[in-house]
């Protein structure tokens, strides 16, 4: 389920529908279903989909026309595609001049221990066993995803692509979106990393 912030962040950031969109990494499809309710005309991609509408392609193997989507959404997504370069630029292929790119993310670079224990002890409260540790999630996050700093440096090539907004994100990781406060309030007292982030790029 998307949360309902996500949902606000990228219904914001998107022009009027009947807008042709591309979601990238849709998963089980809520958001793109989402939008189409609200008149976007949506393709949703998936490397390994698990819902209805939500077609199983590689974003770097997409086969559509040059310039045809007015604008592309990739939420928590960016951070495990592969090839990163390759699929960026076939993004930036398919979307037209001046598209919008809306992009929310997990920033591993940003992710340390203190959050992965902030987290575990979430997922303990809620009844869930784990036998990681802190300092293995940060190792294995880190060593399996695309830091922000990579996936903005790999956008920049056809994108101009605006400064990341920094904030929680723990909440949406197999925990419940009434623990948004708690971890904000954390980060506002610098005991917990702002290890979400969003932004908006423009195809050049």
């Amino acid at each position: 389920m998307i949360a309902a912030d996500v949902r606000a962040f990228v219904r914001a950031n998107l022009a009027s529908p009947p807008a042709r969109v591309l979601e990238v990494g849709a998963g089980e499809g809520d958001l793109a279903n989402a939008l189409r309710v609200a008149g976007y005309d949506v393709v949703a991609i998936d490397r390994e989909p698990r819902g209805d509408g939500v077609r199983a392609v590689a974003l770097h193997e997409l086969d559509e026309a040059a310039g045809s989507f007015d604008a592309a959404v990739a939420v928590v997504s960016l951070h495990h595609v592969e090839p990163l370069a390759a699929s960026c630029a076939r993004l930036a292929q398919v979307l037209r001049p001046g598209a919008t790119l809306i992009v929310d993310e997990v920033d591993v670079g940003a992710y340390d221990e203190r959050a992965a224990a902030w987290w575990l002890q979430q997922r303990r409260a809620l009844g869930a066993h784990s036998d990681h540790t802190p300092e293995a999630m940060v190792a294995d996050l880190r060593h399996h995803l695309h830091p922000l700093d990579r996936i903005v440096a790999t956008l920049g090539g056809d994108f101009d692509v605006g400064p990341p907004l920094r904030g929680p994100y723990l909440y949406r990781w197999y925990l419940n979106e009434s623990l948004r406060p708690a971890e904000e309030d954390l980060i506002a007292r610098g005991e917990l990393p702002a290890v979400g982030a969003r932004l908006v790029a423009h195809r050049r």
